[in-house]
């Protein structure tokens, strides 16, 4: 049984950074993707960010347009964990942020392709 936890969203101002942390648990197979997704009040969920891994090589991570190379991800596979390392924070990127898994290599931007998901975290980006 996959279980996901995110932590580290907050409150910010504009131009700030978070790190948001997922940990994974009950990982069975070795490959595997993790993504990013976010999701603002009233709008569809979207894919932010994820990478893949097969044992210990790791695929290079991919984003969604909007990052712009703001954003970060990365994989400590030891701990099961994915990393987004977020800078210069703009209020559109409010929204809950959730973690997601999906049997690798593939990663794809929809979001019916990531069967285990995380209880989300918040990240208020203020002007």
């Amino acid at each position: 049984q996959v279980r996901l936890e995110e932590s580290g969203g907050g409150w910010v101002q504009a131009g700030d950074s978070l790190r948001l942390s997922c940990a994974a648990s009950g990982l069975a197979l070795s490959i595997y993707a993790m993504g990013w997704f976010r999701q603002a009040p009233g709008k569809e969920r979207e894919f932010v960010a994820g990478i893949a891994w097969s044992g210990q090589i790791t695929k290079d991570p991919e984003y969604a347009d909007f990052v712009e190379g703001r954003f970060t991800l990365s994989r400590d596979g030891a701990k099961n964990s994915a990393v987004l390392e977020m800078s210069s924070l703009r209020p559109e990127d409010t929204a809950v942020y959730y973690c997601a898994v999906r049997r690798g290599p593939g990663i794809g931007p929809n979001r019916y392709d990531w069967p285990h998901w995380g209880q989300g975290t918040q990240v208020t980006v203020s002007s």
